[in-house]
């Protein structure tokens, strides 16, 4: 008998096959061959299951996220749920709804329609 793993897996190095299997996950095996690349991103990218708010700040960030299509920055729009006023990123949010482009991905408009209420609310405007 082995006295431990190690001895047990130089034992069996001639049979590379059956090292792999030993190693790899066995949820990753494909009939011995490596899983594709396009398989990996798509299991990496998809959604992680659902997301519990606790509070209504979060829930409200968000919605305001998957209004914009924008998942990736949920916790950058529950953020500035927590800290800015409602009425100024609901008036944000229309704009870059309302605004006609071919992106899908509104984060970047709303953003930059959030800084230029920012800037008038501080009597910075040019």
């Amino acid at each position: 008998m082995y006295r431990s793993v190690r001895s047990f897996l130089t034992s069996l190095q001639k049979d590379s096959k059956i090292i792999m299997r030993i190693k790899r996950k066995p949820s990753r095996i494909i009939k011995g061959e490596f899983e594709k690349i396009d398989a990996i991103i798509k299991s990496k990218l998809e959604k992680k299951g659902p997301v519990y708010a606790r509070h209504e700040f979060q829930e409200y960030g968000i919605w305001l996220s998957e209004e914009l299509h924008d998942y990736r920055h949920k916790s950058l729009y529950i953020k500035l749920a927590k800290e800015k006023p409602r009425g100024m990123l609901e008036e944000a949010k229309g704009f870059a709804k309302d605004y006609k482009t071919d992106s899908v991905n509104r984060g970047k408009l709303f953003m930059w329609k959030l800084g230029e209420l920012g800037k008038e609310g501080q009597g910075k405007t040019h």
